[in-house]
């Protein structure tokens, strides 16, 4: 059973939402908007605000499974709608600059982002109940295991990367902050 794609188009009306204020900032300013100016940092505080709460959210969630906190399944959806838009806002944030510690926090969050539609993808090809628990008897024993091990690799490289994506948006927040308050 595929789950729906709800979050999703949500996703994309909301980055295309945020894309045209972009675009009627940069055609009323006639310049692309510096990461360093109000609105810069408005895009880049926000996206990194969404991001973290789609991490530290839906991993608090995952580990409270006897708790009236709503359904995995809608967890998810708010993980995946966050985790792109979060991105996206990001990805403005940097004005098309991809050099030094901004450059390599962009990159992650690119592979992270990738990373996640492929954790996706593999996620709705092991049919759950809305909880989000596995089916048995569904699939056959054999690609049940394939599809386990498949998750468990997936996982074995994206968390390590969503934790140097946060290391290094965490240094990158210390550095603007520090060159706010002592340099500018």
């Amino acid at each position: 059973m595929l789950r729906g794609n709800l979050e999703l188009w949500l996703a994309l009306v909301t980055c295309t939402l945020i894309a045209a204020g972009y675009g009627l900032f940069a055609f009323w300013t006639r310049e692309i908007p510096a990461a360093g100016e109000l609105f810069g940092h408005t895009l880049g505080i926000i996206g990194f605000v969404l991001m973290l709460m789609t991490e530290t959210l839906y991993s608090l969630r995952k580990r409270s499974r006897g708790t009236a906190l709503g359904r995995m399944s809608t967890w998810l959806k708010f993980h995946i709608y966050m985790g792109l838009v979060g991105p996206f806002m990001v990805l403005l944030h940097t004005s098309w600059k991809f050099n030094g510690l901004a450059g390599a926090t962009s990159l992650l969050t690119i592979i992270i982002v990738l990373s996640g539609f492929v954790g996706r993808y593999v996620f709705t090809r092991i049919p759950r109940t809305l909880d989000g628990l596995e089916i048995e008897g569904t699939l056959s024993q054999e690609a049940l295991n394939r599809a386990r091990q498949i998750m468990s690799l997936w996982h074995a490289v994206h968390i390590p990367i969503g934790v140097a994506l946060f290391i290094s948006a965490f240094a990158h927040l210390g550095g603007a902050l520090y060159y706010a308050t002592f340099l500018k």
